[in-house]
């Protein structure tokens, strides 16, 4: 059997080891436009900024250790410019020679990956203006960056927080700019707020709900020009803002393409040509959790779909399909990380579908044991059914251990009342007796058993009671929006005679455990009382202490 497998890296590297291992006898021929047939492009950032040193790490194969290893013939910097898929053969032409020729296939697997998006804005072409994508776009960089310049990230999503801490680190200043009014879009915006905050706390200059609208040559410098008329002067410039689908040639191909051209396949990678599959950056996927179509340009999945089409080939009925993907990111900036798996609260809405959530807050590990650092947990499910359908987390530890236990859960078809007794790791360095994965289990289980109703936002109608149960003087140091009464929990049974039973009332505090305690006590007496979900900590500042310093 012959196999072409056109991009290498992720999902056409996958794909071909699988096939290898599955088959001695395949005539397994790889072909790469680019120099390097598999690196590690999620670490490219972290090289620019020095984190990783060794250029030589990102280098996961060469075309000479494939041969080794796989038997693979691998044929770096030859592009395929067009498939035959009623002759079965694809058009090659060698980058160095110019040479072309056509070369055979039995089966064929797409693997072109996406590319970063680059607007017909005026000034774009300016060579100071970078994307991100391989070993030689970070080496470009790396030259054109040094100590003391000013840098202009374009979007601030998952490569552009970390382009920006990255050129941080390497002791350039920092404006990022981001068409939405909060960092990282997939989130819903009090979850990106400790990392917007710790972007500040390292002056990162941060230009949200503002766009980038063209770029001016000043010599030297090069001017970035907003939508909003504000300007921004740098030496270099990184465009972050997404990337498209690389699928002209299975457009040419006459293959299916969906709504925003991504190739369109089966559970299996097949495409709309039984003998061509497809996988990774450039492919339509299964949402794991909701249904519909999806694309989740990552590393993760594309590794996993190469593996499938691998399968199918080779392992007929054995095969399993590819499930769908949940969409499960996470990022670092500074000494702050955030994380989401599945769907966010606003794309639920968007979307018409029912949801509840709670967002509980704790500290990574044991509270008692040193260096317990705060986390925030949001998560959200089916009203009816309790089923899980997304989850984020941030803080600074812990962060990713949550979050995959929550992904996985996802996977899993588990409800809210699955995580309330979900046995985790249990030690005074790792977790908690009751994991902050336990908490949000049974605050969306009181909620279920209405036992309380929550509120995420503060009210402005004067008829509210609006009551900060923190003591005294955490109140005073860290004063909570508006008008609020002051009444710390311990104190709040004998102070019941000075509310009014007939006007309503929410509850407040710093993590917000101490206003559910609160709301039930309330409820209890007759009053009608909501419980400020996840506390100041959630929904105002992310650096709310549950108590002062030293206490």
């Amino acid at each position: 059997m012959s196999i072409l497998v056109i991009g290498g890296v992720a999902a056409g590297a996958s794909f071909a080891a699988r096939a290898r291992r599955l088959s001695e006898t395949a005539r397994i021929t790889v072909l790469e436009r680019g120099p390097d047939v598999s690196f590690a492009n999620c670490g490219l950032p972290y090289h620019i900024g020095g984190e990783i040193p060794d250029r030589g790490a990102l280098a996961v194969q060469s075309a000479a250790s494939l041969k080794g290893l796989l038997n693979l013939d691998v044929r770096v910097q030859t592009e395929a410019v067009a498939i035959d898929p009623k002759g079965k053969r694809v058009e090659v032409r060698d980058l160095a020679s110019g040479q072309s020729a056509w070369l055979p296939y039995d089966k064929l697997m797409l693997a072109p990956g996406a590319s970063p998006l680059r607007p017909p804005l005026p000034g774009i072409d300016d060579p100071r203006i970078f994307t991100l994508r391989n070993l030689q776009d970070m080496d470009r960089i790396i030259a054109a960056t040094a100590p003391g310049q000013r840098a202009v990230v374009i979007g601030a999503g998952f490569i552009g927080l970390e382009m920006a801490e990255q050129l941080h680190r390497k002791g350039l200043g920092v404006d990022l700019v981001e068409l939405q009014s909060q960092v990282l879009p997939p989130l819903d915006p009090p979850m990106a707020a400790l990392v917007e905050s710790e972007l500040r706390r390292h002056d990162i200059g941060l230009h949200l709900g503002d766009a980038i609208a063209r770029f001016e040559s000043l010599g030297a410098r090069l001017r970035c020009h907003l939508a909003s008329d504000k300007t921004l002067d740098a030496d270099i410039v990184i465009l972050s803002i997404g990337v498209k689908p690389e699928s002209d040639l299975a457009r040419a191909a006459g293959l299916e393409l969906g709504a925003k051209g991504h190739i369109v396949v089966d559970s299996f990678q097949r495409t709309s040509d039984p003998d061509i599959y497809a996988a990774g950056d450039g492919v339509e996927t299964l949402d794991r959790i909701l249904g519909g179509k999806t694309a989740v340009p990552m590393g993760g999945p594309a590794n996993r779909q190469g593996r499938v089409a691998a399968d199918h080939i080779f392992l007929a009925d054995k095969a399993r399909p590819y499930p769908g993907s949940v969409g499960t990111g996470i990022v670092r900036a500074f000494d702050a990380v955030v994380g989401i798996t599945g769907w966010s609260e606003k794309r639920l809405a968007a979307a018409g579908h029912p949801y509840e959530t709670v967002t509980v807050n704790d500290s990574h590990h044991a509270s008692y044991y040193p260096g317990a650092k705060p986390m925030t947990l949001k998560i959200l499910w089916e009203p009816d059914s309790g089923r899980l359908l997304g989850a984020q987390v941030s803080g600074s530890e812990g962060v990713d251990k949550r979050l995959d236990i929550l992904s996985t859960a996802i996977i899993a078809g588990m409800t809210v009342e699955d995580l309330c007794h979900l046995e985790l790791a249990y030690a005074p360095p790792f977790g908690s007796a009751k994991d902050l994965v336990n908490l949000a289990g049974f605050a969306a289980c009181n909620r279920r058993d209405g036992l309380v109703s929550h509120t995420t936002e503060l009210p402005t109608d004067p008829q509210v009671q609006v009551i900060d149960v923190r003591g005294k003087p955490l109140a005073e140091a860290y004063p909570a929006p508006g008008t609020t009464i002051n009444i710390p929990f311990p104190t709040l049974r004998a102070h019941l005679d000075t509310l009014d039973k007939t006007r309503p009332v929410v509850t407040l505090c710093a993590f917000g455990k101490m206003s559910y305690f609160a709301a039930r006590v309330l409820s209890q007496h007759g009053f009608t009382v909501k419980s400020f979900s996840g506390g100041l900590k959630a929904n105002v500042d992310p650096r709310t202490p549950s108590k002062l310093p030293g206490a």
